[in-house]
């Protein structure tokens, strides 16, 4: 029997609490800002702190060799950012046949799952449906711990698998309840609900054990609930990507235009303006104004990095699909 790892993605990462929320959980824009603030600071400290700093912006041309490549750099990320975005659109965009198969994929899955779940109809909402889907493991995982309760051996080789998935289950269920499409939160509390071990153990049970029909129906029943919840959960990761990428998108392109006005103005005016501050002022004030007209053009690489972070977490955690297990858990001989 193997152990059971851990349910939440915070745990099963292995990571700090803080670096998994800067990574995943927190906003992104507060990411972004943080980002620009510590540019800000680290740069405004070197000027003060460094010897003859800010007599070098009145040296040569420092300031218009800095905010030149910027203005490249600024424009190479809106294209990357649009690219990004075709690529968003290519995926809706299609022929009437096409649309008609995607929309016959989705309903059928929606039918499997209500056959399964013995609804007359799922939840259109993605947190609600979700939230079905972990509410009717915890009760498969009632049936299966009535099934085996005769057998006391089989029972105890059950039971972590029991009752880790009614725990794990009434936890997600409750995040799910109030989660809305659109935010972090709905993939955050599926990513919590580690099927992939609950659905090897069930059919590791079933397969090293002599089961009454009653208990292997018991078992297979649990299993044909994670296995659906594990394209539900990838389709809907999916969505919520292109989502992000959506947003993502527009939100380049806002701050591109501060950003390459600050950048250009930088070129044209600054290395000018800063020369002629007064001589008890300079020595502060070159160095605040680089440093601040510097995060500012750092804008639309903030925000492009604290999108990619998430999503690229959060992919690194979600790369199978299935009974497989990418991480490290305790071997087992079985």
């Amino acid at each position: 029997m193997s152990d059971a790892p851990d349910d939440t993605m915070r745990e099963r990462a292995g990571t700090s609490r803080l670096k998994l929320w800067l990574l995943v959980d927190a906003d992104r824009w507060l990411v972004a800002a943080g980002f620009l603030a510590a540019v800000f600071v680290l740069l405004f400290a070197t000027g003060v702190l460094a010897p003859g700093a800010a007599t070098l912006l009145t040296d040569g041309d420092p300031i218009e060799t800095a905010f030149q490549p910027l203005i490249g750099g600024t424009i190479t990320v809106v294209t990357l950012v649009l690219t990004l975005n075709q690529l968003v659109l290519s995926q809706e965009l299609g022929a009437v046949g096409d649309q008609r198969e995607r929309m016959e994929g989705a309903t059928e899955f929606r039918r499997d799952v209500a056959d399964t779940l013995g609804r007359d109809v799922m939840p259109p909402e993605p947190a609600a449906f979700l939230r079905e889907l972990v509410i009717a493991a915890g009760q498969r995982a009632d049936d299966v711990d009535e099934a085996l309760a005769d057998d006391e051996e089989l029972a105890d080789d059950a039971a972590r698998l029991v009752d880790s998935v009614r725990g794990n289950a009434e936890t997600v269920g409750e995040n799910l309840d109030d989660a809305q499409f659109g935010t972090f939160a709905v993939v955050s509390a599926a990513l919590n609900f580690n099927y992939s071990w609950k659905l090897y153990e069930s059919r590791r049970l079933r397969a090293s054990h002599d089961l009454t029909d009653e208990q292997d129906e018991a078992l297979s029943a649990l299993g044909d609930v994670l296995e659906l919840f594990g394209p539900a959960r990838e389709h809907f990761k999916t969505l919520y990507f292109q989502w992000e990428l959506v947003d993502l998108s527009r939100s380049v392109l806002w701050a591109a235009v501060p950003s390459l006005v600050i950048a250009f103005g930088s070129v044209l005016y600054l290395s000018a303006l800063v020369p002629g501050a007064p001589a008890t002022g300079v020595y502060l004030a070159g160095p605040l104004v680089v440093s601040l007209v510097a995060a500012v053009g750092l804008l639309p690489f903030a925000i492009l990095l604290s999108y990619v972070l998430r999503i690229a977490t959060v992919t690194k955690r979600t790369l199978s699909i299935g009974a497989f297990t990418l991480r490290e858990t305790t071997p087992n001989d079985d």
